[in-house]
């Protein structure tokens, strides 16, 4: 018998777009025969829209997104109330309303599973602040890095300049701590281009994280899993661009990616087993992307996981898995049947003080 299978995608998010490209990937790789897939398109207003099952992927992820002519097109109410629930959700959610928590929450609160990390994994893996003080608690080495908020950056401009420019060199990469995608990112290289870079990603979250700059390769891995994470071979980035921007990752198709990442066998290992602790401190479940430098003298610094890597036919994390040895296909089963098995794992806990 088929499980029905919603496919959440869209989103009140800066990735929106993303998400698109993620849902059509998805739906063009699964198999119809295991599930009947039924569509839950967000506008970027945050309304929710559902489709009929599935007979023509694309095509009716197109649908969804321009229909507007539906008797009653918010389907969220249905979903609250329990109605036509289907037996699992796969949110194909990328940024702020799909990846950081608040959508995992939703779906906690309506007692039904759903692939991917929690609510506490995703929200901490969202905010780079708060992922980055808790990879410093067990030890995992990262690039130095000043934080603020908006408030205090329009109070005392000039300190927060001074501090940035002491404590760190150039160049410097400022970002938004809650976005993903590298959307907002900019590359500092003089005080003229550190104020600006600052004011572009304040347009995208009220804090903002500036880090060091390092040169260093890019290397990647894939984990997935629940309580034992496996990790897939490495994968590198050789941008064209100065940096990996999201041009690079979703547009100009001119990004080189090297795997298995060509890297000592000790390199390896400190990478792999870095992803691991790192997936753990988080309490992530079923899926991750971690991201790292790798220097000249071979050391390696954590740069940030991603709790919903993209799942685009350029994205890192399928490919990674593809060449570890599990297909398109097959990497959308585990990820649905690790959320099956965390979901009954929770029905041990107890709720009642009998």
């Amino acid at each position: 018998m088929k499980k029905k299978l919603g496919i959440v995608y869209g989103g009140k998010s800066a990735e929106h777009e993303v998400s698109l490209s993620t849902a059509r990937a998805v739906t063009n790789a699964i198999d119809f025969g295991k599930y009947e897939v039924i569509p839950v398109y967000i506008t970027y207003e945050g309304e929710w829209r559902k489709g009929e099952p599935l007979l023509a992927p694309a095509e009716t992820i197109e649908q969804l997104r321009f229909k507007k002519d539906v008797e009653k097109p918010d389907c969220i109410d249905d979903f609250l109330n329990g109605n036509d629930m289907p037996d699992i959700i796969l949110p194909l959610l990328h940024g702020t309303n799909g990846e950081d928590g608040t959508v995992q929450g939703l779906f906690e609160v309506m007692n039904i599973p759903y692939a991917g990390n929690g609510v506490l994994a995703s929200s901490a893996g969202m905010d780079k602040v708060i992922m980055k003080q808790l990879f410093a608690h067990v030890g995992l080495k990262q690039v130095p890095y000043v934080y603020f908020i908006r408030s205090e950056w329009r109070k005392d401009q000039d300190h927060w300049i001074r501090k940035m420019e002491s404590e760190l060199t150039f160049p410097m990469f400022v970002k938004p701590a809650n976005l993903g995608s590298s959307v907002g990112i900019s590359k500092a290289v003089d005080h003229e281009s550190l104020i600006a870079a600052v004011e572009f990603a304040l347009k995208f979250d009220r804090k903002i994280i500036v880090e060091q700059g390092v040169s260093a390769r890019e290397v990647e891995v894939a984990v997935l899993g629940n309580d034992d994470p496996k990790c897939s071979v490495l994968g590198e980035i050789k941008p064209v661009a100065a940096f990996y921007d999201y041009e690079a990752k979703y547009q100009d198709g001119n990004t080189e990616l090297l795997i298995p990442a060509p890297v000592t066998n000790a390199v390896e290992t400190t990478l792999k087993e870095m992803a691991i602790r790192a997936f753990k401190v988080l309490d992530c479940s079923g899926l991750v992307r971690a991201d790292f430098f790798v220097t000249d003298q071979d050391e390696v610094l954590i740069n940030e996981v991603n709790t919903m890597p993209g799942f685009t036919p350029t994205s890192m994390f399928p490919l990674l898995w593809q060449n570890t040895g599990i297909s398109y296909p097959e990497l959308i089963d585990q990820l649905i049947e690790l959320a099956l098995d965390r979901h009954e794992e929770k029905k041990q806990i107890q709720y009642t003080m009998d």
